[in-house]
């Protein structure tokens, strides 16, 4: 495992009740805010940012949930792949997103491609532009 060494450690709050997936395991703070201190390289999402398998609707979130389990260590490359293959022919004016992604993945920098893949979710009806 990477060290972060002469970087400052990340600091993550969570508020009450909010839950952290650090390489694989769950986090979750109590009652109260908790400050959290990552001084390794590691795997992490907050709970918000996780999708739930029956959340994966549309090929847009099909693609972010299979980057998900593949970066928490859960799902596979191949699944990714094949779920970049779907979107590509559900949506070929997102070419250059799609090959952003891509690269971002071949650069083994999975959560910023899990940001570039939630730039692509459609928007929620009456949602502000």
């Amino acid at each position: 495992m990477e060290t972060r060494v002469g970087r400052m450690p990340l600091k993550v709050v969570l508020k009450p009740g909010e839950t952290l997936v650090v390489n694989g395991a769950v986090i979750g703070s109590g009652d109260r805010t908790a400050t959290i201190f990552l001084h390794n390289e590691a795997q992490f999402l907050r709970g918000r940012e996780m999708l739930r398998a029956e959340e994966a609707v549309g090929p847009e979130r099909r693609l972010y949930h299979a980057i998900q389990l593949a970066y928490l260590g859960q799902g596979s490359e191949d699944a990714v792949h094949a779920a970049l293959a779907a979107l590509r022919h559900a949506r070929p004016e997102s070419q250059d997103d799609l090959a952003a992604i891509a690269e971002l993945l071949s650069l083994r920098r999975h959560y910023q491609a899990l940001r570039r893949c939630r730039m692509l979710f459609p928007r929620e009806a009456g949602a502000a532009a």
